[in-house]
């Protein structure tokens, strides 16, 4: 009859301990593969263990966070990447960082905002008409604006008009 076996003592974490991926994902809820994207993309970066296993500084998980606000708002990757290179390397970001940055993309998210609310406004009307049409479609291309800039598809400032135009009949 054999013995039952002890589970291995688990290690008590110190606060300055890296984190494995697998506790990144548990603790972020952003996937593995995610994080590899991330990574390769000069979001975020980890070191090496011994092992060749992937280690990552505890602030990772507020700078994971910001990450993830970022694009829910719908800000490039490119954007986030350049943004967070203006951050102290290895720190998390703090409260004043997270307020610089937030400032620095409110613009653009209350354009979009303004521009979905404006579309969201016509849309009705537009699927009411039918029409889609690329040339007169107040929605598509309102005034025929996109005509000058050649052929292909094209998206613009001014694509979702406040209101839809009528010609007066004579």
């Amino acid at each position: 009859m054999s013995r039952p076996t002890k589970p291995a003592p688990i290690r008590p974490m110190r606060a300055r301990d890296p984190l494995t991926i697998g506790e990144v994902v548990e603790r972020s809820g952003v996937a593995a593969s995610a994080l590899h994207f991330y990574e390769s993309k000069g979001l975020i970066s980890s070191t090496r263990s011994a092992g060749n296993q992937r280690r990552y500084p505890r602030g990772i998980l507020r700078r994971l966070a910001v990450l993830r606000i970022a694009q829910r708002m719908g800000v490039p990757l490119a954007v986030i990447a350049d943004a967070f290179a203006r951050l102290p390397a290895g720190k998390a970001p703090t409260v004043a960082d997270w307020r610089r940055l937030s400032a620095s993309w409110r613009t653009d998210l209350d354009a979009r905002i303004r521009a979905l609310t404006m579309l969201r406004d016509q849309l009705d009307g537009c699927i009411g008409c039918g029409c889609l049409s690329l040339k007169a479609c107040p929605l598509r291309n309102p005034q025929d604006v996109m005509a000058g800039q050649g052929p292909g598809a094209h998206v613009g400032e001014g694509a979702c008009p406040g209101a839809i135009v009528e010609t007066p009949k004579k």
